[in-house]
C-alpha cells in the first residue's frame, strides 16, 4: 500500500511538470511563429516579443522604483527572447544608439499592444521575407522579433546582425510599411551573413552605400510600394553635400548616423536618399549585375565607379 502511494505520488508529480511544459510549449508557440520558404531550403521565424509586455506592465505599474521596472523588463521581455533576437548579433553595440528603451508611459504601451493585429502583422512579414529570399537567399536561418515603441524618434527597424532583424511597432505602421522596412533589413542582415568583418573599417561613405543598397533592394522588392520613412531628393543640393563631404572617409558611428538621418542643416533622412542615389548611379552603369553581384560590392567602388561626384560639379 505505501509503495502504492509513493508510485502515485509520483505519477501526480510527473503529470504536474508534463502540465507545466505544455504551458510553455504553448506559451512559446504563441510568441514564435516558424515557416520555410515553399520553395527552397530556408526556414524563418517570427517572434512577437509584444506579447511579453503584458505581464511585465502588469507588475511594474505596481513598481516605484525605476531600476525594479528596469530589472522586470529585464527578466519577462529581454531574457526570454535575447538569444533569438540579439545575442550574438554583429552590430548590437550600434543598437542602444538608435533604439530608444524608455520605459515610460507604461500604460499607453498597454494600448498600443492591446491594438495589435498579429495575424495580420505575421502575414506582412511572412510575404516580405519570402520575396526578399527570392532575389537575395541566404543560408542561414533569419528571424525577426517585434517590438511596441511610442517614440516618433525610434526607427522602424534594425538589423541587429546576421539573421536578427529587430521591427518596432507603432500605431502609424501599416502592412507596407512592415512589409518595406523587413525587405531592408533583410538586405542588411544577408550582406552581414556573407561580408561582415569586424576589422573593416566603417567610413561614413561605407554607411551611406551600406544603407543605400537596402533601399535599393526594398524598391526591387516592393517596386509599386513607395517608402515614406525614407524620401529621396531628386535634386543634388551642393550646400548640403558641402556639409558632409569632408566627412566621407571618417570612421565614425555618430557622424555616420548623424548624416543618415539628417540632423543639423541637412533634411531628414539625407543620408538614405545619398546612399541611394550612389546606389543607382553605380547600377546604371552595370544595369545587368543581379542583388547578390552588387551586395558585396564596397562603397567607395562604387561610389567612384558611378561618378557620383559629377553630380556636384
Amino acid at each position: 500500500m505505501k509503495n502504492r502511494i509513493i508510485c502515485d505520488k509520483y505519477i501526480v508529480m510527473g503529470i504536474i511538470l508534463l502540465l507545466i511544459v505544455l504551458v510553455g510549449c504553448e506559451e512559446e508557440e504563441d510568441i514564435v511563429t516558424k515557416f520555410k520558404h515553399p520553395k527552397m531550403d530556408q526556414t524563418f521565424q517570427i517572434v512577437n516579443a509584444y506579447k511579453l509586455y503584458d505581464e511585465f506592465i502588469e507588475k511594474a505599474l505596481k513598481e516605484d522604483q525605476q531600476e525594479n521596472i528596469e530589472a522586470l523588463y529585464e527578466t519577462k521581455v529581454m531574457d526570454p527572447i535575447y538569444d533569438q533576437c540579439i545575442a550574438d548579433g554583429e552590430h548590437k553595440q550600434v543598437m542602444d544608439l538608435v533604439w530608444d528603451q524608455s520605459l515610460s508611459n507604461l500604460k499607453d504601451t498597454q494600448k498600443l499592444i492591446e491594438g495589435i493585429d498579429s495575424e495580420s502583422i505575421n502575414g506582412a512579414i511572412k510575404e516580405a521575407l519570402i520575396k526578399s529570399s527570392n532575389l537575395l537567399p541566404s543560408e542561414i536561418e533569419n528571424t525577426v522579433c517585434v517590438f511596441p515603441t511610442l517614440g516618433e524618434e525610434s526607427p522602424v527597424g534594425f538589423n541587429v546582425g546576421a539573421g536578427k532583424i529587430l521591427l518596432f511597432h507603432s500605431s502609424y505602421l501599416d502592412e507596407e510599411d512592415y512589409k518595406i522596412t523587413t525587405a531592408h533589413e533583410y538586405h542588411h542582415s544577408v550582406w552581414t551573413e556573407k561580408f561582415y568583418d569586424q576589422n573593416d573599417y566603417s567610413t561614413v561613405l561605407e554607411n551611406l552605400v551600406f544603407e543605400g543598397k537596402a533601399v535599393v533592394f526594398e524598391e526591387l522588392v516592393y517596386p509599386e510600394m513607395y517608402s515614406y520613412s525614407t524620401p529621396v531628393y531628386s535634386t543634388y543640393d551642393k550646400n548640403h553635400w558641402k556639409l558632409i563631404e569632408a566627412d566621407l572617409n571618417r570612421g565614425d558611428s555618430e557622424r555616420s548616423l548623424e548624416v543618415l538621418y539628417g540632423e543639423g542643416e541637412l533634411p531628414p533622412y539625407y543620408g538614405y536618399s545619398e546612399g541611394y542615389k550612389i546606389v543607382m548611379n553605380y547600377l546604371e552603369q552595370y544595369p545587368d549585375l543581379e542583388p547578390d553581384e552588387w551586395l558585396g560590392i564596397n562603397g567607395k567602388e562604387i561610389f567612384e565607379e558611378g561618378n557620383y561626384l559629377s553630380n556636384y560639379e
